[in-house]
């Protein structure tokens, strides 16, 4: 299928935002518009946002979501920070049903990765490339020889101190704390070792919020391999949501 230009919609913890995206290019066809993300995010509330950002961009195609859960076949298998009632729901077929538009639903991890690899930082890269999205929580990417290991969950692995690491290296938990930068950096340090050890990336890219303020801890990081901000910032969940949604219309097609 030939398709070229999809809606990405990136459903975050605070704001849900979408574009068109040209996938070929990487490269949002309009400005992005945001929606601050309801309270509570149930299932409803969210699907009415969603058909708002279509009707928005007058969108008559396809559309990729990145969600903030595991997603298996399109059905969400956790909500570590949305409404629990998205937990087995068939999110692509909802909002199929919500929008009368094809929706492919992914780990907004995933999404962000994706558009990382390709039109980022990771680009030509070989062998494992780890991605860490931190923010409210700590999401992850994990990628082989450009092949994705899809729902990783790495910001619940347990470190020595016996704290998971997303409750002791996340930037909430940096404010929330009263953290300044250097103690957060130690303790986000500390996380990219326990990784490194675990997977031995020939990259690691950092994204979410901090990737903007490098200059605030890169100095307390000691990690044995490159380390790179991802540079598409606040975009990549949409490009990469739009890139999710063309790899599945191309395997369907196929």
């Amino acid at each position: 299928m030939g398709i070229r230009e999809i809606l990405g919609i990136d459903f975050g913890g605070s704001g849900i935002k979408g574009a068109p995206v040209d996938t070929k290019k990487g490269k949002l066809l309009a400005e992005r518009h945001r929606i601050p993300t309801p309270s509570p995010s149930d299932t409803e509330t969210v699907s009415k946002i969603i058909k708002q950002l279509v009707d928005f961009f007058n969108w008559k195609g396809p559309v990729g979501i990145g969600f903030p859960s595991v997603v298996m076949n399109g059905v969400i298998k956790t909500a570590a920070n949305i409404d629990k009632s998205w937990i087995g729901t068939n999110a692509q077929q909802l909002l199929s049903q919500k929008t009368g538009l094809p929706v492919f639903v992914v780990n907004d991890a995933d999404a962000a990765g994706y558009a990382e690899l390709k039109f980022g930082v990771g680009q030509d890269i070989r062998g494992t490339v780890l991605m860490v999205t931190v923010g409210t929580g700590i999401g992850s990417v994990l990628f082989s020889d450009n092949k994705l290991v899809a729902n990783t969950e790495l910001g619940h692995i347990f470190l020595d101190n016996c704290k998971e690491a997303e409750s002791f290296a996340a930037d909430s938990v940096r404010e929330m704390e009263n953290l300044n930068w250097e103690e957060w950096g130690i303790r986000f340090n500390k996380y990219l070792l326990e990784l490194h050890k675990l997977f031995w990336p020939e990259l690691i890219i950092v994204g979410g919020g901090i990737s903007k303020k490098p200059e605030k801890f890169l100095h307390c990081l000691n990690v044995d391999t490159r380390i790179e901000m991802a540079t598409l910032k606040n975009d990549a969940g949409i490009i990469g949501a739009a890139l999710a949604a063309r790899k599945i219309l191309k395997r369907e097609d196929e």
